[in-house]
C-alpha cells in the first residue's frame, strides 16, 4: 500500500525504514544549514526528532532558511521547524528545545541514536562532540558554511583530515587537546571570499557571514544523508 514513504522505501528496503521510524535524532541548530538537515530527516521517515535552538526567524533569514519566510519572521525556529516536521510527517515525534547550546547547558545525550551539529560556535560544538562520545551516540559536525559560493566543494571526512577551513583547524587544536580521536565532519576546502560590504551594528563591531541559498542547504542534505546511511547501515 502506497504511504508518504513509498518511493524511498522502493530505495532503501523496509528493514531501513523500520530503523528510520524507531531512530531519534537531534538537531543543534536550525538555521540555513540545520534547517535542510531536518527537512531531509522528516521526508525520510525518522520516527522521532529533536529540534535544539533559541533563535527566532529574522528577516535576513529568508535567503537562505527553508523554514523563513516573511510569515514565520518573529516566531522560534524551533517552533516553525516543528511545525513543518507535523505537516510533513505527523508520525514523527518532535520534540523542542528553546535553547543556544553551551558547555554549561544540562542535556541528557544518551537519549539519541544520533545526533547532527550545526551550529556555529567553537565551544558549543566541542561540548557536542565531547557529550556524545562519553554517550557513545554517533555525530556528524558541520564546519563553515558562511562567506562560501560552491556547494560542490563540500565533502565528508574526519576532522583531522581536514584543511583550508578556519573553524575546522580550531576544532583540530581543540579536540586535540581534549583527546578526541576522531569527528565525523562535512567541510569545505573552498577558501572563503570577502563580502563585498562589511555588515555589521552601528559602530561597526561585528561583521556578519555572507551567505547564499544554495551553500549551506547542501550542507545540510549532506549532515542528513549521513545520518541515515549510518542509521539504516544500508550504503556502507
Amino acid at each position: 500500500m502506497e504511504n508518504a514513504f513509498s518511493r524511498t522505501e522502493l530505495l532503501f528496503g523496509k528493514e531501513a525504514m523500520r530503523k528510520l521510524a524507531s531512530s531519534r535524532v537531534a538537531v543543534f541548530g536550525i538555521g540555513g544549514v540545520g534547517g535542510y538537515a531536518v527537512e531531509a530527516l522528516a521526508r525520510s521517515g525518522v520516527g522521532a526528532i529533536d529540534l535544539i535552538d533559541g533563535d527566532k526567524v529574522c528577516l535576513t533569514n529568508i535567503n537562505r532558511q527553508i523554514i523563513a519566510v516573511n510569515s514565520t519572521v518573529g516566531r522560534y525556529k524551533t517552533d516553525v521547524c516543528a511545525a513543518r516536521i507535523a505537516d510533513i510527517n505527523p508520525d514523527c515525534k518532535t520534540t523542542t528545545h528553546k535553547i543556544f547550546y553551551l558547555p554549561e547547558t544540562q542535556f541528557d545525550f544518551s537519549v539519541y541514536d544520533y545526533i547532527i551539529d550545526a551550529i556555529d560556535t567553537v565551544a558549543g560544538k566541542i561540548a557536542i562532540a565531547e557529550n556524545a562520545e562519553k554517550c557513545g551516540v554517533p555525530l556528524i559536525s558541520c564546519m563553515g558554511a558562511g562567506n562560501k559560493l560552491d556547494p560542490t566543494a563540500f565533502e565528508v571526512t574526519d576532522i583531522y583530515k581536514t584543511s583550508v577551513c578556519p573553524l575546522a583547524k580550531v576544532m583540530r587544536r581543540e579536540l586535540r587537546r581534549r583527546g578526541i580521536r576522531s569527528l565525523k565532519v562535512v567541510y569545505s576546502r573552498e577558501e572563503p571570499v570577502a563580502p563585498a560590504i562589511c555588515c555589521g551594528d552601528s559602530k561597526g563591531r561585528r561583521v556578519l557571514p555572507a551567505s547564499n541559498a544554495f551553500v549551506p542547504s547542501v550542507a545540510g542534505l549532506i549532515l542528513a544523508g549521513e545520518a541515515i546511511k549510518d542509521l539504516t547501515g544500508k550504503f556502507q
